[in-house]
């Protein structure tokens, strides 16, 4: 019998019930970057392309059950981190990536969800900053998110590297920030190990971009996994979100959601005219 192995990738973050953004996103995201895909979900989400209108958090004992499930049996090559609203959420995930020595870890710093709803509380913030942050590879913060961490307006690509090199410097990890933000298009700023380099992306002409956040930071940790350094892992992250942005899906009524699978064809992928 002919078997094969793959290599694995876990996200820790919330449900998104239409499928755009969180744990479905990163699902689709790891899948078609090639990467096994495994989840423990920090809450429910009633959301869509329009809003939040409501969230039902897990207990923290049941994420250390889900993320024990996955450590000792298919352990996780790299492990994303997204939306986790509560400090005792943090705590445990922070308790478990140390029990289990997880390395190559991307934190999405989820405040804000792209429709403006706020998805976190302010006592999370603080434990994030203490208990998570310094076990990161890497944070991958937008510019309202990085305003919140740099503690200061950011109006500027100088701005940008000001606030991208405070945050490494006070997290002791690397910094991904992104400016498609309503700054500087699809351009970010990756700042790691004392140097800062521009990742300049193509700016494509379409309003669905709900999830692009959790894409981005899922398509890092997917090639993490497979074991491209950090700047390559980012360069074919942000040329897949290009792919799929480009590939003009439209569901919903408001920021509707990527097409994730726009690179993946075959007899089962393909667009039935029923």
């Amino acid at each position: 019998m002919n078997t094969k192995k793959r290599k694995t990738t876990l996200t820790i973050a919330g449900s998104d019930s239409s499928g755009g953004a969180g744990i479905q996103a990163d699902i689709k995201t790891m899948q078609a970057n090639g990467v096994y895909a495994m989840s423990a979900i920090t809450a429910l989400t009633a959301q869509n392309t329009t809003g939040v209108s409501g969230i039902f958090e897990v207990t923290p004992e049941f994420l250390g059950q889900q993320l024990d499930a996955v450590f000792t049996d298919i352990y996780p090559d790299a492990v994303k981190i997204g939306m986790v609203a509560s400090a005792e959420l943090v705590k445990m995930i922070a308790f478990k990536l140390k029990e289990y020595k997880a390395e190559r870890i991307v934190v999405d710093p989820v405040m804000v969800s792209t429709s403006g709803s706020r998805l976190i509380s302010e006592e999370a913030i603080q434990i994030l900053k203490t208990e998570l942050f310094p076990l990161a590879s890497v944070l991958t913060p937008n510019i309202p998110e990085a305003e919140v961490l740099f503690g200061a307006s950011i109006h500027s690509a100088e701005d940008m590297e000001r606030a991208a090199q405070a945050i490494s410097e006070e997290y002791h990890c690397a910094v991904l920030l992104k400016g498609g933000h309503q700054l500087n298009d699809a351009n970010d700023l990756l700042y790691a190990e004392g140097k800062s380099r521009w990742f300049y992306g193509r700016r494509i002409d379409n309003p669905n971009t709900h999830g692009t956040g959790c894409t981005l930071s899922s398509a890092i940790a997917s090639n993490l996994a497979k074991g491209y350094g950090l700047e390559e892992a980012v360069e074919r992250a942000k040329e897949y979100i290009s792919g799929a942005l480009a590939a003009m899906l439209d569901l919903g009524a408001g920021s509707g959601p990527m097409d994730h699978g726009f690179d993946i064809g075959g007899k089962f992928t393909s667009q039935s005219d029923l």
